[in-house]
């Protein structure tokens, strides 16, 4: 289980810095992140870095399909540990 939570503060470290280089890379005309990666990132654990990175950044703020996948995911990825962690109570 600490493995688990180890990876999730990973995944979650490497969306928030990878949407970061995104804007930076958005701002000086540079090539770009796919966005692919971004929501590959996202749905692999990373949502709330990925949340936090385009609140932070203000990135991809602007385009709601995005904004509305990675809420989707969020909630989704949410949903599934509160679901988990009500149905291994300890006893």
């Amino acid at each position: 289980m600490r493995l688990f939570w180890i990876y999730l503060a990973v995944i979650n470290v490497a969306a928030f810095v990878v949407y970061g280089v995104d804007k930076r890379k958005a701002k000086t005309g540079a090539w770009r992140i796919r966005e692919s990666v971004l929501l590959f990132l996202a749905a692999a654990g990373g949502s709330v870095g990925a949340m936090l990175g385009m609140l932070v950044f203000r990135h991809k703020t602007k385009k709601t399909s995005f904004k509305v996948r990675i809420a989707v995911i969020l909630v989704l990825q949410a949903v599934a540990i509160a679901a988990w962690f009500y149905t291994h109570k300890p006893v």
